[in-house]
């Protein structure tokens, strides 16, 4: 799920199967995010004038197997670029075969492939300001820090992305399970392809004035090897 390559769509299903089987009490809790109306179409040049400059890109590659998914997020006025996403932790695809049927040992950030359009299959990227952004990115880094495995069923790269566009409120597929390409089509469409996590107006609010931000479901339950999160 790491090297860049063509997407065989067959890979692993008797295996990923099992898995389901097997990782049945790791069920990671999934629940559709709060409705919120689609903000205003403007363009990102006006918002980066404003105050909402800052981004979480929600993206998927193509790899060696189905695909790859993970975000980038920063500012959109700095070429800096933040990657989060979780992955076996190793280069040998035994981990990623035996992931299929119980937990192995993870690592997050960048994997290979990650920073090169040329392999990017689906992207939607979504704006916000200073304040939300400090909140979305603190969360981000909690969750690295508490994704210590991976696992094919429970706790994979579309599910790690899927708990970032949850925190940010958004409307979410119904299955981590779906090839990553596909999981971030449909993010996209379910939020009618809205580009701000606020609307136009409070994006342009000054980030010393944050809005309240809407209330926080609660987190779901992240395998571990420690237990729940």
């Amino acid at each position: 799920m790491r090297d860049p390559g063509t997407k065989t769509r067959g890979l692993a299903l008797g295996l990923g199967l099992c898995a389901v089987a097997i990782a049945a009490g790791l069920q990671i809790q999934v629940a559709s995010a709060q409705d919120k109306p689609a903000a205003t179409p403007a363009s990102a040049q006006a918002q980066t004038n404003g105050k909402a400059i800052y981004y979480v890109d929600f993206r998927a590659r193509t790899a060696a197997s189905y695909g790859h998914a993970f975000v980038w997020y920063g500012r959109a006025d700095q070429k800096q670029i933040e990657v989060a996403g979780v992955h076996p932790a190793t280069e040998s695809v035994v981990p990623y075969i035996l992931g299929h049927l119980i937990p192995v040992p993870a690592e997050t950030g960048k994997s290979y492939g990650d920073l090169d359009e040329e392999y990017v299959t689906a992207s939607y990227r979504v704006y916000m300001t200073e304040a939300e952004a400090k909140d979305v990115f603190a969360f981000i880094k909690r969750l690295e820090s508490r994704s210590l495995v991976w696992n094919a069923a429970t706790w994979n790269c579309v599910a790690f992305i899927q708990a970032i566009a949850m925190h940010m409120d958004l409307k979410v597929p119904g299955n981590h399970l779906l090839y990553p390409e596909d999981w971030v089509n449909q993010l996209k469409k379910l939020n009618g392809g809205r580009r701000y996590m606020s609307s136009p107006a409070v994006a342009q609010a000054s980030s010393t004035k944050p809005p309240a931000l809407a209330q926080k479901r609660a987190a779901p339950a992240y395998a571990s090897a420690g237990g729940g999160y």
